[in-house]
């Protein structure tokens, strides 16, 4: 089934069944109120909410139309988002900059982080910057939301623990992270709020598409309109999602809702932007501009500037929008 949080005037929203070609949605009031009392009660919930897709893609409930630039993020605010690092691609091209961390220990074991969880940006909802100063980049990840994880899982009940897939933005401010890992506890100032497609769907409804723990699609980006990139996030995942929830449940359990990131998409390749339409590209402005730095010795792509648009989907064979869209707008705080 596919899932989404519209906007109601509450902090955790409204949420909806959606039909299969996202053109419909239907209240799941009845059985849930929020994506979080559904996750609370996920045996219960999960087979009434699949009953009700079924009857709104038959045809059986009229349903409403369904309006992208309503919906919240999936969980508006999670009681946790954890942020790791999947893709050794990625990790080998930014491992360079200041304040990365050491690269063999980062093949041996996933790099995680928790981010701030309390306030998660919907899809169409701007990136709001203090200043435009602060080199804005944008990180295209493929997420899972999972049910309850003991301390010390197994990699069988991570992966059976996986409830819904996603894909999200992990803004970053580049400017800001060497400061925050040398002298803090680690990310924060430099982490703002991460926006989410307006869908989450069960692994079942993505077909072929979901297999070995990992999305195997194409998160297509583009910024002012010009595609920047699009990786296969089922390239490369050295760490697949049952791996970063072993990992965060090391030391600890994870309450059902636990947002899991797979890390920024990124595929090896030699090119440098602009991307000829067949290439692959970049899923985040640091890797371009680590890329031309290579090849050109200097970097050449800007970081985000206030006016700049932004847009990641994960698409089909057909280029179909598989969660919806996240489409957003760089603006300064005093706009």
């Amino acid at each position: 089934m596919k899932l989404a949080t519209l906007r109601n005037g509450r902090p955790d929203g409204q949420l909806v069944v959606v039909s299969a070609d996202l053109e419909r949605c239907v209240s799941a009031g009845r059985i849930a109120p929020t994506l979080q009392a559904a996750l609370d009660d996920w045996d219960r919930a999960a087979p009434s909410l699949a009953e009700l897709a079924a009857r709104l893609d038959e045809g059986a409930i009229a349903g409403q139309a369904f309006d992208p630039a309503a919906a919240e993020a999936p969980l508006p605010r999670a009681y946790q988002w954890i942020d790791g690092s999947g893709y050794m691609n990625h990790l080998e091209r930014v491992r360079s900059l200041k304040g990365s961390k050491d690269e063999e220990l980062q093949s041996i074991r996933p790099l995680i982080y928790q981010g701030g969880s309390d306030l998660l940006s919907a899809p169409t909802a701007p990136i709001v910057v203090p200043s435009d100063d602060l080199a804005l980049d944008f990180e295209a990840e493929v997420g899972v939301v999972i049910g309850p994880v003991p301390m010390g899982a197994t990699r069988q009940q991570a992966a059976a623990a996986i409830r819904l897939v996603t894909i999200l933005n992990d803004v970053s401010l580049r400017r800001l992270v060497a400061d925050d890992l040398q002298n803090g506890f680690g990310f924060f100032h430099a982490k703002p709020s991460t926006a989410f497609a307006p869908i989450v769907m069960t692994p079942d409804r993505l077909g072929g598409h979901w297999r070995d723990n990992r999305l195997h699609l194409k998160l297509r980006v583009q910024v002012n309109g010009t595609l920047y990139g699009q990786p296969d996030a089922g390239v490369g995942m050295h760490f697949d999602f049952a791996d970063l929830i072993v990992e965060a449940a090391r030391t600890r359990g994870l309450g059902a809702g636990t947002i899991i990131g797979g890390g920024t998409v990124s595929n090896p390749h030699d090119e440098t932007l602009p991307i000829k339409r067949d290439g692959i590209g970049f899923a985040c402005i640091a890797e371009a501009r680590t890329a031309e730095k290579a090849k050109y010795g200097r970097a050449r792509t800007p970081f985000l500037k206030p006016g700049d648009r932004v847009r990641i989907a994960a698409v089909d064979s057909e280029g179909h929008s598989v969660f919806g869209d996240i489409d957003q707008v760089v603006a300064l705080l005093s706009d």
